[in-house]
């Protein structure tokens, strides 16, 4: 027979699996709707994408004959994608440092406790309100030739005209200053916010001590920054890769392909020449590439973030 203890030790384990299915199970329902929601927007298109990239399609893009890593040895080929990914690469390394730069630099003035320094922090963050074709067309009117400022101010003081975006070696320029302003809001108020977290009795202790304004922002504030800065560079990289927008509306990928990014790229081999293997086998290359950098970000950045 079995003892006492036993036969309480397996009710209580039957209770234990209850609880544990009923946890579960809410927990499901919990999420369901997430779920269904990357179901059908994330993990569906995403399948459907890898799926293509192994097939060629018609102008439908309904697959018709299943080519293997054809599609993948075509693009890596290809002259057109080979540019695309150089410009990409250029268009990250102008973009993310510059734009991490001049939003920490913002955000390190707006931080300081003087009077009126609202108004400044509602102009540096205004960018977020504006959409990305309002802000390509007025850097369009911007970058004009004959009737830009810029060309007018460069004119004014002894300067020749610049093509801005007609021009392969300043094109990709102006779509870089033009995304860096666009994105500046967002960067800013986010380094804002991990300012305004930073302790101040670390920075009394520091100026009792006598430390300077520089050693303290380089032993306290971008120390105990750094998480935040390792989020704000994580996301500008990621953002940077799939720049479309501006692209599209200043330059159309001229000239001369200078500023083809990938994902106009992608646009225009799916959308326009309805080559929609090729363009799924671009999207994937792509997303490899996002995935990889975002992988030794998170290995050798996160190394230097210092966690409160």
């Amino acid at each position: 027979m079995k003892s006492t203890a036993e036969i309480q030790e397996k009710s209580f384990n039957k209770i234990d699996t209850k609880w544990r299915f009923v946890h579960w199970r809410s927990a499901i329902l919990y999420l369901l709707p997430s779920i269904i929601l990357f179901s059908v927007f994330l993990f569906y298109p995403l399948g459907k994408t890898l799926y293509l990239s192994f097939f060629l399609t018609d102008q439908q893009g309904i697959a018709n004959v299943f080519v293997g890593l054809e599609n993948y040895q075509y693009i890596l080929q290809a002259e057109s994608f080979h540019k695309s990914i150089k410009a990409t690469i250029l268009f990250v390394l102008y973009t993310v440092p510059t734009g991490v730069i001049i939003s920490l630099f913002l955000a390190l003035l707006a931080n300081e406790k003087v009077k009126g320094v609202g108004f400044f922090r509602t102009i540096y963050s205004s960018t977020m309100g504006i959409s990305v074709a309002a802000s390509a067309v007025v850097w369009l009117f911007i970058f004009h030739p004959s009737m830009g400022i810029l060309n007018q101010i460069i004119t004014s003081i002894g300067g020749t005209s610049i093509d801005w975006l007609l021009h392969p070696d300043w094109a990709l320029v102006s779509v870089s200053i033009t995304t860096i302003w666009m994105n500046i809001g967002f960067s800013f108020l986010i380094l804002l916010g991990g300012l305004q977290n930073i302790d101040d009795h670390l920075y009394e202790s520091a100026r009792i001590s006598g430390a300077s304004y520089f050693y303290q922002l380089r032993r306290i504030t971008i120390p105990m920054l750094s998480p935040t800065l390792f989020f704000v560079i994580t996301v500008s990289l990621i953002n940077a890769f799939q720049t479309f927008g501006q692209v599209d509306i200043l330059t159309q990928g001229g000239p001369s392909e200078s500023t083809n990014l990938i994902v106009y790229s992608i646009y225009r081999e799916a959308f326009v020449n309805y080559q929609f293997g090729t363009a799924s086998a671009q999207s994937i290359f792509l997303f490899v590439c996002i995935l990889i950098v975002t992988i030794l970000q998170f290995k050798f950045g996160e190394r230097k973030v210092h966690y409160q």
